[in-house]
């Protein structure tokens, strides 16, 4: 056991920073095996003794002072919402962390900088949080040479689904309702578009509208847990991501279906005409909307739009050279692997890199357009080509993080 200079303060005060920190690395997004690590480590150094147990809606940490065989158990049962990914406030809670065990921040310091965290966000953040929905929808178009007329619709709607998502963060009453309502927006606008100015690829129009709020991340953290044994929170998280999926698809399917009760009749065609430079662009951009999306710093946008561009890169070349499988495992192997490394270089937190390194690579997009097509079509045969294409990438995606794991052994978990 190696111990920190905060072994020294009181043990209530350790437990109560373990207890902050534990509530803020879920906040973020750290997946169960993650923060459980995490959190032994710190408790390790701490002095303490620590049996977490974590789950996607909330956790339970039983304490043990070592020093103090006759002392009672401290377990603490926690119900948290799900987390969600944001870099800025993961590095930060990392940083204290990291002070505190190297002794330059006292520990009731520490845990009152880790509650300082999260302040209110400014008015012009959340401005750029709508934005980057628009960027995403955008950019995802121009990485599928999508028309014009496609890339600017599936824009509009997207800005539309982050003004849905910042009223539903203030508001109860739209946050359950939120994929769905998301679906009928990104829906609405591709059918008037496609009834009343041109012909557009109108399902993929509306996946890219709703790419941002697509768990192809939640569906890949799921099967990463399953694989790494915990059982419970990869199962919930699967249930949650299934459940995300099914709500875009209700919402998506009710306008279309209301489209054609009242008579709208959208022209679809199937066109990819652009020019190479607009991938590119789209790419270039795609990264600096998913820095802002993923709530990172300003500091560390470049960090996280080359880990973007060079992870599907990685897999766009590897997919031309040996199939769409191995580029996608190629990807996530050498993100891992960089994330790791820059973690263990820098004494910063690896998800910077490996987070937007496989954003591009995850599947959420290809489940909902198989789901789309079942309902479509009442089909289940339309179905199991984007199942088994589901599968596919999430098999390589696991066995590129395992795999790169393996190689670079994570610093701490994060």
């Amino acid at each position: 056991m190696t111990h920190s200079p905060a072994t020294l303060a009181p043990y209530a005060q350790r437990i109560a920073f373990l207890t902050e920190l534990a509530e803020r690395l879920h906040a973020y997004g750290t997946t169960a095996q993650r923060l459980e690590g995490a959190l032994l480590g710190v408790a390790d150094r701490l002095g303490v003794e620590c049996e977490p147990w974590v789950n996607p809606t909330g956790m339970i940490l039983t304490f043990r002072d070592p020093a103090d065989e006759l002392a009672a158990d401290l377990t603490r049962v926690i119900r948290l919402p799900p987390g969600d990914t944001d870099l800025s406030r993961l590095s930060r809670a990392d940083r204290i962390a990291e002070d505190v065990l190297a002794g330059t921040m006292g520990v009731a310091e520490g845990r009152e900088a880790l509650e300082r965290i999260d302040l209110p966000r400014t008015t012009l953040w959340r401005v750029m949080q709508v934005l980057s929905y628009a960027l995403v929808a955008g950019a995802v178009g121009c990485l599928l040479r999508l028309p014009w007329l496609d890339i600017a619709t599936a824009s509009l709607a997207g800005l539309g689904i982050g003004l849905l998502d910042q009223v539903s963060q203030r508001s109860q009453r739209f946050r359950e309702p939120l994929e769905a309502l998301a679906g009928m927006f990104a829906a609405a606008v591709a059918v008037l578009v496609a009834s009343f100015i041109g012909p557009i690829n109108m399902n993929t129009v509306i996946i890219a509208a709703v790419i941002v709020l697509l768990p192809g991340m939640a569906l890949t953290n799921a099967v990463n847990e399953l694989t790494s044994q915990h059982l419970v929170a990869g199962t919930a998280r699967f249930a949650g991501a299934i459940t995300t999926i099914l709500k875009l698809t209700i919402g998506t399917m009710l306008t279309l279906t209301l489209a054609d009760l009242v008579g709208l009749r959208p022209e679809i065609h199937y066109a990819r005409p652009q020019p190479d430079w607009v991938e590119w662009m789209g790419l270039l951009v795609a990264g600096y909307a998913f820095a802002v999306a993923f709530r990172a710093a300003r500091r560390d946008y470049p960090l996280v739009m080359i880990a973007a561009t060079m992870g599907y890169l990685i897999s766009r070349i590897g997919g031309d050279l040996w199939g769409d499988v191995a580029g996608v495992f190629l990807g996530a192997f050498s993100m891992t692997v960089a994330g790791n490394m820059y973690a263990r270089w820098k004494n910063r937190p690896g998800a910077l890199i490996r987070l937007p390194g496989i954003i591009l690579l995850v599947p959420g997009s290809v489940s909902f357009r198989g789901l789309i097509s079942l309902m479509q079509q009442q089909d289940v045969s339309a179905g199991q080509a984007a199942l088994m294409a589901v599968l596919n990438i999430l098999m390589a995606l696991i066995a590129g993080l395992m795999f790169g794991n393996l190689l670079m052994q994570a610093r701490r978990n994060l």
